[in-house]
């Protein structure tokens, strides 16, 4: 019997190491699904495209390894752009199998045609369409391959009468992963050596880049006695087990990490591309090292910008540095960020008729397994998951923080559950962020995924209303009417536990930690909890007065007594 498109394309998927596709059956992938039905690929059947997006894309970024999803035509692949945005800023290898209408009737604004081409290639590392049959294999291979290497999605657009066709013999095409030693000329390093061993209190910042060089960090930091501040994403690999790392930067970041970069006289930044230029030093010399050329000084202004893998640079550089002997500089910068440790804890205290966020994520802190996986909704989960939760060298944890979307965290631990059966996967999950996507809730009954979602209820879009009351004015538009959140659960097949008062929480998160099925944990916590950053400047305390003056005026004084009780008086 011939092979059809079909059936190449799902070998091919296959052979590049896939195990989950994620998409909604229907008209133009039918015969697609119908393929995958007949092979070990597995077909994840989603209630929502964009869940199926960011659930292949935790599923890539956590593995490093290719997931797939699929879309009909028009509508149905369209859905998945948010999600394909995330992985396309995070990195993760996701192949996305975009289907158009038949060939007869492209071009023609048949019902449901959309030029996936132009919606696609601005998120993607490859967006190709398959022309014909003889096509198939090798634009998948070149797909899969792009994925893999440049670490991004890739998209293979192809019409549904496509998909029915036989090609003829096809060559043996085959995906190719390199991983390349890259690392600056001797030149450049000589240059970076040169302005190290002239610095008297040099800081690293290490980003996504240095994922892989944990130790030669350490050992740079230890031969300079030098400081490691870290971004958000890199926090899992960075913390563990460092004597030199002083915690993040940046507006969720600590008051060490904010010190070192403004005290400092050479930042390293080492697989970096913090976004926020104004968190980087105005004084000190910058240096940037970077696998993408593109990247070095796209934030801030450099002193020296160098291409090159974090782990093969520093270990070319490591012969040519100084043994620094002075640490005061070092010392002060984690005498702080203890400091830094001890005020979120102090932040932990609870009434039994107040929780606060932080007090939940402490505990969970505490009850989770040391190997657990988190993902956090944008927002104020992110910021409890990045500031209360302990990187031990085992646990992994992901946000969206290079795209910055609402409704991730528990559409991304649906993938990851899969990924690592028997691995305790935890969705920290805003009320504003589950009940955006919260049909998918119904795919973790159907399938068992036994994920677990952690709601911090504060019936608002809380960190919105935040940002307009720093800016000085009323919220507008945030409050949420909320369901219980333990309930729906129940009806729709998991199970649930509402906490309201403190003495409830430690026994019904236990429970919840315990049980081996998909169940929500939904807690109400206060409302009017402030994101404290590092270092508070004076426009945002006028501005808060006068959101402060504007409440009063407008019969809200209520709601200004509940912001200073439950953030400044304790």
């Amino acid at each position: 019997m011939s092979t059809t498109v079909s059936e190449v394309i799902v070998e091919t998927l296959l052979e590049s190491g896939a195990k989950r596709c994620y998409g909604i059956v229907g008209d133009t992938i039918n015969h697609f699904t119908n393929a995958i039905a007949k092979s070990p690929l597995e077909w994840v059947h989603v209630r929502h495209e964009e869940v199926g997006a960011f659930a292949a894309g935790a599923e890539a970024y956590m593995t490093d390894e290719l997931t797939v999803c699929a879309g009909t035509c028009g509508p149905g692949s369209l859905h998945f752009v948010n999600g394909i945005y995330e992985s396309h800023r995070n990195g993760g290898p996701v192949l996305l199998i975009a289907s158009q209408v038949d060939s007869a009737e492209e071009g023609l604004h048949f019902p449901q045609e959309v030029d996936q081409k132009k919606v696609y290639e601005q998120c993607s590392v490859f967006c190709e369409k398959i022309q014909n049959p003889e096509q198939a294999k090798r634009i998948v291979v070149m797909a899969a391959q792009a994925a893999l290497n440049k670490r991004g999605v890739a998209v293979v657009i192809v019409n549904g009468d496509m998909f029915k066709r036989t090609p003829e013999q096809a060559a043996p095409w085959r995906v190719h992963r390199s991983t390349p030693m890259v690392r600056p000329s001797d030149a450049d390093l000589a240059s970076l050596a040169a302005l190290i061993n002239s610095a008297v209190k040099p800081a690293i910042y290490a980003g996504i880049g240095a994922k892989h060089a944990q130790d030669s960090l350490i050992a740079l930091a230890e031969k300079l006695q030098a400081p490691i501040a870290h971004t958000t994403r890199a926090k899992e690999f960075v913390e563990p087990n460092n004597p030199y790392c002083v915690g993040m930067t940046g507006i969720l970041g600590n008051k060490a990490g904010l010190h070192a970069f403004e005290e400092c006289d050479l930042l390293l930044c080492l697989g970096s591309d913090f976004a926020y230029t104004q968190f980087y030093p105005e004084q000190a010399q910058i240096v940037q090292v970077d696998i993408e050329a593109s990247h070095l000084g796209r934030r801030t202004p450099i002193d020296l910008g160098l291409v090159g893998d974090v782990e093969s640079t520093i270990a070319a550089l490591l012969p040519l540095v100084d043994q620094k002997q002075d640490s005061q500089f070092l010392t002060q910068a984690k005498q702080q960020y203890q400091k830094d440790l001890h005020t979120y804890l102090e932040r932990a205290e609870s009434g039994n008729d107040l929780i606060h966020p932080q007090t939940v994520t402490h505990l969970l802190n505490e009850l989770a397994n040391d190997d657990a996986i988190f993902t956090a909704d944008g927002g104020s989960p992110m910021v409890w998951l990045l500031r209360h939760l302990s990187a031990n060298g085992k646990r992994r944890f992901l946000t969206s923080l290079a795209h910055g979307t609402m409704a991730n965290a528990y559409p991304q631990a649906l993938g990851i559950s899969l990924a690592y059966p028997g691995r305790q996967v935890i969705a920290m999950c805003g009320d504003g962020g589950l009940s955006m996507l919260m049909g998918d809730l119904l795919t973790l009954a159907q399938e068992q995924i036994p994920v677990k979602l952690l709601v911090f209820n504060n019936h608002s879009l809380g960190f919105v209303e935040m940002e307009q009351r720093v800016e000085g004015m009323l919220d507008n538009y945030t409050e949420l009417k909320n369901p219980n959140f333990a309930e729906v659960a129940k009806v729709v097949g998991l199970q649930g536990w509402k906490v309201t008062h403190t003495d409830e929480l430690h026994s019904a998160m236990e429970q919840w930690l315990a049980s081996d099925q998909p169940g929500i944990l939904d807690v109400d916590v206060n409302r009017v909890e402030l994101v404290m950053p590092p270092q508070i400047q004076a426009s945002q305390v006028a501005s808060t007065a006068l959101f402060g003056v504007k409440a009063v005026l407008n019969g809200r004084a209520d709601e200004v007594v509940a912001l200073l009780r439950d953030n400044f008086v304790r």
